[in-house]
């Protein structure tokens, strides 16, 4: 923060992203898996929303809160990731409200299946190089047009963008037959992605 107001006199606005994803059936998992993500995920967010508040409350700004597709839907083996960006979609929500007198918005982006790396990361926050990416390369949103998708709903002041096509297809329809999600998740066993090889 100290940086960013040296070199631009003001933060306008500012982006909390922090987040890996702990994969695994719940009889396999240990608290310590829980906090872990936890820790990254829930309190990694909150301590760059803590660092940058007073600066973006002084511009009338604009804070950033990067979510996922998970915070809205929990799939088989994704019950600490999934919990971690529900609780990080709880909080953007909270914050849009409390910040709303002030003159700041609050935008959650809520991201399917984007270039990253965080698909070859395993539960111990290791990034695992020679991993494949588990998710299809036709679902797969390249990184610079997803900053592009978010840029445009940060400027605009929007609450939530969901990024990706197929994020928006299941988000919308979780939200509006959540009956016919989980029948799909059950009938066809979808899960989530297994951890990256050690």
């Amino acid at each position: 923060m100290a940086a960013a107001r040296e070199g631009f006199g003001r933060l306008d606005v500012a982006v909390a992203n922090a987040g890996f994803g702990v994969v695994g059936p719940v009889a396999r998992l240990t608290l310590d898996d829980y906090r872990r993500q936890f820790e990254t995920n829930v309190f990694g967010v909150l301590r760059t929303i803590y660092a940058a508040l007073p600066e973006v409350r002084r511009a009338r700004g604009r804070l950033v809160v990067i979510g996922s597709v998970s915070g809205h839907i929990a799939t088989p083996g994704s019950s600490p990731y999934a919990m971690s960006k529900f609780a990080v979609r709880a909080l953007a929500e909270a914050l849009g409200h409390e910040l709303a007198a002030d003159g700041v918005s609050v935008t959650l982006v809520s991201p399917g299946f984007v270039e990253s790396d965080i698909r070859r990361v395993d539960n111990e926050g290791v990034l695992r190089e020679t991993s494949p990416d588990p998710a299809p390369s036709f679902l797969r949103m390249p990184a610079a047009r997803a900053a592009r998708q978010i840029v445009r709903a940060v400027a605009r002041r929007r609450r939530e963008v969901v990024i990706t096509g197929h994020g928006k297809a299941f988000v919308f329809l979780h939200r509006h037959a959540p009956w016919l999600t989980s029948f799909v998740i059950r009938r066809f066993g979808v899960r989530s992605r297994s951890e990256p090889a050690r």
